[in-house]
């Protein structure tokens, strides 16, 4: 299976399946004297972790990571850093029903079409649980940015028609609910609708925002690696993303060159925009302002409502899934957005240390 591998200098390349032996990721391109553990990486791990709260699985994982390579004495060598997290709570017979069944919203269907054969538990490669290798190895990229000043704020900005107030925003209450939105209020608007949601045996999508502060301008390529472009990709490889945008995003067919185009300023003797319509992107490269980052994600695809399908022979029929499967995607893959988008802004700032004669002698004059 080729496609497991994302970056160019700060490189990773996940593996395992839903209900295999376990998940992990190898991550080459860590810098030599990070100081990194186990404790931090998990701290990023439990975020996404099933069982949290009545809107996730309650599938019951640990998911406690063990750091394979790459550390010694608490500080990174260097060399490849592997992580494994172990699957400790498979009920693969939950799927027994679905091996000759294609669900409907799943990749059933196009594995099959394009392997001629699928691990039908769980979904194998297109399960949820792939996310552990990318949130372990976002972590490490996320502890680099931190050092250099880059921080990230990321949260759901809405599920279903209910949208936070940005006049009711509070950071400190991302954490404070199941949902991860930093509005109280809406929060519990949200809760309600999804409690109904589940009562109707249905799932909810959702929209999770991203804020990169801290990026300096020059960052990413003006053609095919367009800082956008890589963020784009990175973040709709994430399963269940159907929509990324950056800045206004599909507002900006509805606005005028007036209104859009974000005017200079110079305060300090820097270059500044007055506002932020790009989402700190110009033409493919960061302009040092925020990056602003969203993905869509759809409804959780395994609901327990009966669904016309087909069978791998072609017959038609009445298919309702067993098992345990999150009403909303979302609130769960905040920190996978967050780590995605760290992966990518580590890997371009690592690639523009080349972008100049000066980067290289800053490096290497004495």
């Amino acid at each position: 299976m080729a496609g497991s591998v994302f970056g160019n200098i700060f490189k990773i390349s996940t593996w395992g399946e839903s209900h295999g032996a376990g998940l992990g990721v190898v991550v080459d391109g860590c810098p030599a004297g990070l100081t990194l553990d186990e404790e931090y990486i998990q701290s990023f791990l439990d975020r996404r972790k099933p069982g949290q709260s009545r809107f996730s699985t309650q599938r019951s994982e640990s998911d406690r990571v063990k750091i394979m390579s790459g550390i010694f004495e608490g500080k990174t060598t260097g060399t490849p850093i592997s992580m494994m997290v172990e699957n400790t709570s498979q009920r693969s017979k939950d799927y027994g029903n679905i091996a000759y069944c294609y669900r409907p919203g799943h990749a059933d269907y196009t594995f099959d079409e394009k392997y001629g054969f699928r691990d039908y538990r769980g979904g194998g490669r297109s399960s949820g649980r792939e996310t552990i290798g990318r949130v372990a190895a976002g972590a490490i990229a996320v502890k680099i940015l931190t050092e250099l000043g880059i921080t990230f704020t990321t949260y759901v900005r809405s599920i279903g028609t209910y949208e936070i107030d940005y006049d009711k925003f509070d950071e400190a209450e991302i954490n404070n609910n199941p949902l991860y939105m930093p509005d109280a209020q809406c929060a519990e608007k949200a809760a309600l609708y999804l409690k109904e949601t589940m009562m109707n045996r249905d799932s909810a999508g959702a929209v999770v925002e991203c804020i990169v502060k801290g990026t300096p301008a020059g960052i990413g390529e003006p053609v095919f690696d367009k800082l956008d472009a890589r963020l784009a990709q990175a973040v709709m490889s994430i399963g269940a993303v159907k929509a990324v945008e950056i800045g206004d995003g599909v507002k900006v067919s509805l606005s005028n060159g007036s209104k859009n185009n974000d005017t200079f300023s110079i305060k300090d003797d820097k270059v500044i925009k007055n506002t932020n319509h790009a989402g700190g992107i110009l033409g493919g490269i960061s302009d040092g302002s925020d990056i602003i980052l969203r993905a869509s994600f759809k409804p959780t695809a395994s609901i327990f409502q009966p669904q016309q399908t087909v069978t791998n022979t072609h017959e038609e029929t009445i298919l309702e899934i067993k098992g345990r499967h999150d009403p909303i995607i979302a609130p769960r893959a905040v920190v996978v957005v967050e780590a995605m988008t760290a992966i990518t802004i580590l890997d371009e700032l690592m690639i523009n240390c080349t972008s100049k004669l000066e980067n290289i002698k800053k490096i290497y004059n004495k």
